[in-house]
């Protein structure tokens, strides 16, 4: 197969001779935005994260592969890869480890009050705290029991919370305490202490937790967003009255500098950077190989 691999693959130029030895020819793009260094009818497969962004995936009439880099899948083109019989993975589990530890360290940050004993260490202040809170006992709702939000609840049972999901598809599985329908969400949402969002973004979850959803959490509960950032109606979310969030998505990234989620009290924001771990790409690496060995 004709393969063009690109910089969004860390390995990429690593692994360049070893898909050769597999008998496929290979191209490399460093970054996805340049022109693309063959001819589009060249491309049978790629390996990639935002190629189609910046280059039309109409251009390439002979693909038929594609393996992406990133666990969603909001960045393709889906409609036109069914549509084509375009064989697709994604990165499943790739990230499932750094992520769920984000989530629960994000977390622990806000009940363990993390910022103001750095503030009291920076200061040199000897201040205890006596209004900390335990994960133990807690109730974790999972929004999308898919391959992140599963190890999300396993990662969170081993806290001694009680864990329930919300998916389009319910199931009985080990890591959950139960799963519900999607449709049960708002009767959920009153329960929970910590929500959990590891849900695609598609139409139907685009702008899923407005100000009527955000105002059926708790007063003290805690959102967690790993998903994408138009899940979250931000402008509602700057105006919640909720216990707090860690937010690592936003629906426009960079979060401009006027954005008031910078400031809110109890939220964490970091730079859309969850899924970094140092065992990211022995895993994508496995998976990249495992998929082509299969197709």
């Amino acid at each position: 197969m004709n393969l063009l691999i690109t910089g969004a693959w860390q390995s990429a130029k690593a692994s360049a001779s070893a898909l050769e030895t597999m008998g496929h020819s290979v191209c490399f793009l460093q970054n996805e935005r340049d022109p693309l260094p063959c001819d589009p009818a060249w491309v049978e497969g790629v390996i990639m994260s935002g190629l189609f962004l910046y280059h039309p995936i109409e251009s390439m009439p002979n693909l038929r592969y594609v393996q992406l880099t990133s666990a969603g899948l909001d960045r393709v083109p889906m409609d036109y890869i069914l549509a084509h019989g375009i064989e697709i993975h994604n990165a499943r589990g790739v990230y499932d480890a750094p992520m769920a530890e984000y989530a629960v360290c994000g977390v622990l940050q806000l009940y363990k009050q993390a910022a103001a004993f750095f503030e009291s260490q920076r200061a040199h202040r000897w201040e205890k705290r006596r209004d900390l809170k335990e994960l133990c006992g807690k109730t974790v709702l999972i929004v999308g029991c898919g391959s992140i939000g599963t190890t999300c609840a396993r990662r969170f049972r081993a806290f001694d919370t009680t864990v329930i999901g919300v998916n389009r598809t319910v199931r009985q599985d080990p890591a959950y305490d139960a799963i519900y329908a999607i449709d049960q969400l708002d009767r959920l949402l009153p329960t929970a202490d910590v929500v959990v969002l590891t849900l695609p973004l598609t139409e139907q979850t685009r702008g899923m937790f407005d100000a009527a959803r955000l105002g059926r959490m708790r007063s003290d509960a805690i959102l967690v967003n790993l998903a994408r950032g138009a899940i979250v109606d931000a402008d509602a979310l700057a105006r919640a009255e909720i216990g707090g969030a860690v937010l690592d998505v936003f629906e426009t990234e960079p979060l401009p500098q006027t954005s008031p989620l910078w400031d809110k009290p109890n939220f964490i924001l970091t730079p859309h950077n969850s899924f970094t771990g140092d065992g990211n790409p022995a895993r994508m690496d496995a998976l990249i190989f495992r998929n082509l060995r299969r197709e």
